[in-house]
């Protein structure tokens, strides 16, 4: 399929991960990789879920953080420099990652920290299961699969998704190997086919 998939060290668990992340909320125009285009319908996907128009602050800030977020992984990612991050140099980006946790780049936090604040609607400070549920939907899951993933990864409802517990829960979604893990269910599903 990809001429060094067979070289690489990624188990088939972390990889479906990998590659639903890369389907579900990256590639956006499902054109097989990732470019600015995808960011751009992204942004637009996330202001009308939630309301904002050309000229709001949230509006403007969400352009600007996705933009940074697309700067940073084509940076990072596109090793060949056409623009577009294939799912093989997606793969391998995080797979880097996975070796080293504490390398994280800035625009991998802007982006974790990006999809805490979407997902916190009222600006709480914590993430509640309606409100993940509402989100999960903008992006074609399920209410009944984002409501048994909210449940898997607060335990029944027992803990609360605050900024730095939603930030353990993310590093576990990329690095666990646990198909339990209560990370791996952050984005809504709770099966990886």
């Amino acid at each position: 399929m990809w001429s060094d998939w067979g070289k690489m060290s990624i188990s088939q668990f972390r990889m479906k991960k990998f590659m639903y992340l890369f389907n579900v909320f990256f590639d956006r125009n499902k054109s097989g990789a990732i470019d600015k285009k995808d960011f751009d319908i992204a942004a637009e996907k996330v202001c009308t879920v939630r309301g904002w128009k050309e000229g709001d602050p949230q509006y403007e800030k969400t352009k600007a953080v996705l933009g940074n977020v697309w700067v940073g992984l084509k940076e990072k990612a596109d090793k060949d420099n056409d623009g577009q991050v294939t799912c093989e140099e997606w793969c391998k980006m995080w797979e880097e990652y996975c070796r080293d946790p504490t390398s994280v780049l800035d625009w991998q936090n802007q982006f974790r920290d990006f999809m805490f604040d979407l997902e916190d609607t009222s600006g709480d400070g914590t993430i509640d299961e309606e409100e993940f549920t509402m989100i999960c939907a903008s992006y074609n899951i399920t209410p009944e699969e984002s409501k048994d993933a909210f449940s898997k990864f607060t335990a029944n409802g027992t803990i609360e998704i605050d900024r730095a517990k939603f930030g353990e829960l993310w590093n576990e979604y990329l690095t666990s190997e646990d198909t339990s893990a209560p990370g791996n269910f952050i984005f809504g599903v709770t099966k990886f086919e």
